[in-house]
């Protein structure tokens, strides 16, 4: 069954966060991830304030996008993300289908 990481990130130093974004998609590529949605417009309609990004990225599986977050290539990733954005990730496991 499909999972989804949902972000929502708030960026304080863009230049330093764009080494995240470089390193980043080598582990989402190495778990197969497919990005739906990245920082298009969004509006909060209930909740907190809008965040600067949404994104939403769909996994095969639970297990991959766990796996995904604690590996070593997104972890390294991460580390450049710490102190210049501050994110909230979740996972979600999808439907199956109707």
């Amino acid at each position: 069954m499909k999972a989804y990481w949902i972000a929502h990130v708030d960026v304080t130093d863009p230049d330093q966060y764009s080494q995240y974004t470089q390193r980043a998609p080598k582990a989402f590529a190495a778990y197969g991830a497919r990005f739906l949605a990245r920082g298009g417009r969004s509006e909060a309609l209930e909740g907190r304030a809008t965040p600067q990004r949404s994104v939403v990225i769909e996994f095969d599986s639970y297990e991959q996008a766990l796996a995904c977050y604690h590996s070593e290539l997104y972890q390294e990733a991460r580390g450049h993300r710490e102190g210049v954005a501050k994110a909230e990730i979740i996972i979600v496991e999808g439907m199956p289908p109707l």
